[in-house]
């Protein structure tokens, strides 16, 4: 069994008051974005995700455990919030329960 891959995802807006000012069309978007992610957190492929309420500027968080970086530049693309926002992502070497468990 081949070890998934984790990954923290950054969702960053068009400009720093977007979840702010958000327009009716934008905010639709970024409904859909929600709906997307929802079978993969319910699966488990995305262990959690959100807004971070930052000062600066508000943006979206994720970290997703996948099988391949191809798998996630999948998940990402086909991201509705991609139309208005641009992601970034690293690779993150996570500890979770799970990783415990099985040592």
């Amino acid at each position: 069994m081949m070890d998934k891959m984790h990954f923290v995802l950054y969702l960053n807006p068009p400009r720093p008051d977007f979840a702010h000012t958000m327009s009716d069309e934008e905010l639709s978007i970024m409904k859909q974005h929600v709906a997307y992610w929802k079978e993969y957190v319910d699966s488990g492929v995305m262990l959690v995700l959100g807004p971070v309420m930052d000062p600066a500027g508000v943006y979206g968080l994720g970290i997703v455990e996948v099988d391949s970086e191809d798998q996630l530049q999948s998940l990402m693309k086909n991201d509705p919030a991609t139309a208005i926002n641009k992601y970034e992502y690293y690779a993150m070497r996570a500890v979770t329960a799970k990783i415990l468990k099985t040592g």
